[in-house]
């Protein structure tokens, strides 16, 4: 498990592998990286209830609040790749941990920014240190848990993480914004981020360099622009409507910038993922099937939020308690199918996740309008439980197609295309609550095409899915 930093330019020794006992003595890899990670989530989410009061207090522009909750997932979607590569040549750990310290630098100027423009820059600079944090999360766990069964269980905790920020966000966010006051969504991040370093420095072994592996910058700034205006494309689509010029030239854009990647990644001595491992059943399935679960949960979580909030009245402290369920069982899935891999493999438990989810989606577009809440709550159940059983496989999946001196990109990819997922999913959702005839036929449709997204995931985890169970 321990790796050797080097000082050169090569790429250093792993030692040797650890006794299993002192695998399972540790937890703290595990809570130092998931401690990251949720930061990076939270922030996602948070920042969704405090951004009124922001623009009240700060006298803010409509295009500077966009741009204060929007800048951060822009910069954050778009240096995803960079940040893996940037692990994969310097060091996971370090990477990891650089992105700890800017993140948690840029939430105290948040904290302290006196005008909109200072806020905007400084929410910049942490969707550039949140790129750094996530392709590093996996890397790390990867290499902190080698064995299968402890593996499996790290991804596992790793991603339910995920799903339990984006719903407890709003919740947290508005309890801190009514009680301390929005300030403190962005200050409640310092302790973490320092608690998150230490743990690491402390806990989580020095990675493997290789430096002499040269960053492909041309194809790195190729998949920043795809990300970051396909990101912006969607964003602005649940403002402006898919046919607006604006949205369209965004996509057409970024379309040109992905094929100008793929020509690059054919033409480089060496390229940020190797096209050999693209065309991996695994890696690409896995990948796609990240964007579609997450399609499919973020898209329901966001118009289950606009349901309760616009059309129920509930407050944003309502609201997060409303989704709890959800949240409630993505930590007990993501435990669950952790420990039932090692018997089953990976494809049995994404498969089945998937059809779980699609039939809590459909559920709920088949409740008819205006159903009573009770009724609501099985579905979100399974939506929560479906996506978080099978991220676990899923991530497996992705990251043991991938050779460990690519571990970092391989990570990237697959939270790049998930963080595709999530806002397409809902600047679908918006749009479809936006134009719909009626506000009830919007969410409906909205959640029948999120079943149809894990139906399709189902029909590919069991194309591209490993079925071989894994040993213990």
């Amino acid at each position: 498990m321990a790796f050797a930093e080097s000082a050169g330019g090569g790429e250093s020794m792993p030692s040797p592998e650890p006794a299993p006992e002192s695998e399972r003595r540790s937890w703290a890899p595990l809570l130092a990286v998931c401690a990251g990670y949720f930061m990076v989530i939270l922030d996602v989410t948070a920042i969704n209830v405090a951004v009124p009061v922001i623009g009240r207090e700060l006298s803010a522009s409509l295009t500077g609040i966009q741009w204060i909750a929007d800048g951060y997932t822009l910069v954050f979607a778009g240096f995803l790749l960079t940040g893996g590569a940037l692990g994969d040549r310097l060091g996971n750990r370090r990477v990891f941990c650089t992105g700890v310290g800017v993140f948690t630098l840029s939430s105290a100027a948040c904290a302290l920014a006196p005008s909109a423009p200072s806020l905007v820059a400084a929410r910049l600079a942490e969707g550039l240190g949140a790129a750094l944090i996530v392709p590093g999360s996996l890397a790390l766990l990867q290499q902190a848990y080698p064995a299968p069964a402890a593996r499996s269980r790290a991804f596992g905790l790793w991603g339910s993480m995920a799903g339990i920020a984006a719903a407890a966000g709003p919740l947290l966010g508005g309890l801190l914004v009514s009680t301390l006051g929005w300030r403190w969504v962005f200050l409640i991040n310092l302790p973490v981020g320092v608690a998150c370093l230490v743990l690491t420095l402390r806990h989580v072994a020095r990675s493997p360099r290789r430096a002499a592996r040269a960053l492909d910058w041309p194809a790195q700034c190729a998949v920043m622009a795809a990300v970051a205006l396909l990101t912006a494309a969607l964003n602005e689509a649940g403002r402006r409507g898919w046919s607006d010029p604006a949205v369209l030239a965004g996509v057409v854009l970024a379309m040109l910038a992905a094929v100008a990647f793929a020509v690059r990644e054919q033409l480089a001595r060496s390229p940020v993922l190797p096209p050999s491992l693209l065309r991996s059943r695994a890696m690409s399935g896995g990948a796609v099937i990240g964007l579609l679960f997450n399609f499919g949960f973020y898209g329901m979580v966001f118009t289950a939020s606009l349901e309760f909030q616009h059309q129920r009245g509930f407050s944003a402290l309502g609201t997060g308690l409303a989704l709890f369920p959800a949240v409630a069982m993505t930590m007990f899935a993501s435990v669950l199918s952790g420990r039932l891999s090692r018997r089953t493999g990976d494809r049995p438990l994404v498969v089945a996740g998937m059809l779980v989810a699609a039939l809590g989606l459909a559920g709920w577009a088949a409740a008819g309008a205006d159903p009573a809440y009770p009724l609501l709550v099985a579905p979100m159940m399974a939506a929560g439980f479906g996506t978080s059983f099978a991220l676990t496989g899923s991530t497996a999946t992705v990251m043991g197609a991938a050779p460990s001196a690519y571990s970092g990109a391989a990570s990237a990819l697959f939270n790049t295309t998930r963080q595709i997922g999530s806002a397409t999913g809902v600047a679908l959702g918006g749009s479809l609550l936006a134009t719909a005839t009626d506000y009830n036929t919007g969410l409906r449709t909205s959640m029948a095409i999120g079943a149809l997204a894990y139906l399709a995931a189902a029909g590919l985890a069991w194309l591209c899915v490993p079925a071989i169970p894994k040993m213990t």
